[in-house]
């Protein structure tokens, strides 16, 4: 039986092929994803895994390649996340603690950046930063507390 605190397969790397279908790096040249892919790790994760913790202290990005999470506010469930969403970034963003906590409705499959790359990747396509961005506006509770930068707040981060 597998627990639900395990992470199952970690550390491939991502295929660039996997990137092309994200509506986050929708835009992005052969190149470009091959770059963002070089980045970043390929995991699977059990259902049951916590993910994010809320008031923890940021060190990744993630993107749900397959599976669902539910994301939860104090402890109380208020969205599910599928294929194609990502999240994490409100807090790397607002350089500051986990909005909320992300915990895996199935198993899944996810690409996941460190807080370097994920700056890198920022920096370097704009179009992915404006849609970061976009999402920590509408997710973060302390958006309008800090003032607008490149990056994302939406909740979970």
């Amino acid at each position: 039986m597998m627990r639900p605190d395990r992470v199952i397969r970690e550390g491939d790397a991502v295929n660039a092929d996997d990137l092309a279908g994200q509506p986050l790096f929708a835009g992005l040249s052969k190149h470009d994803l091959e770059k963002v892919a070089r980045w970043a790790d390929d995991i699977d994760v059990a259902e049951g895994y916590r993910l994010l913790d809320q008031g923890r202290l940021p060190h990744e990005f993630f993107l749900i390649l397959e599976g669902t999470a539910r994301v939860e506010l104090q402890g109380r469930p208020i969205a599910e996340m599928g294929p194609g969403d990502f999240f994490g970034e409100i807090a790397l963003v607002e350089d500051d603690r986990r909005t909320a906590s992300v915990i895996a409705s199935t198993p899944m499959r996810l690409v996941v950046m460190s807080t370097r790359e994920f700056d890198s990747m920022r920096h370097d396509f704009p179009a992915v930063e404006g849609r970061i961005h976009d999402a920590v506006h509408a997710r973060s509770p302390r958006h309008d507390l800090h003032h607008d930068h490149a990056g994302s707040d939406e909740p979970p981060g």
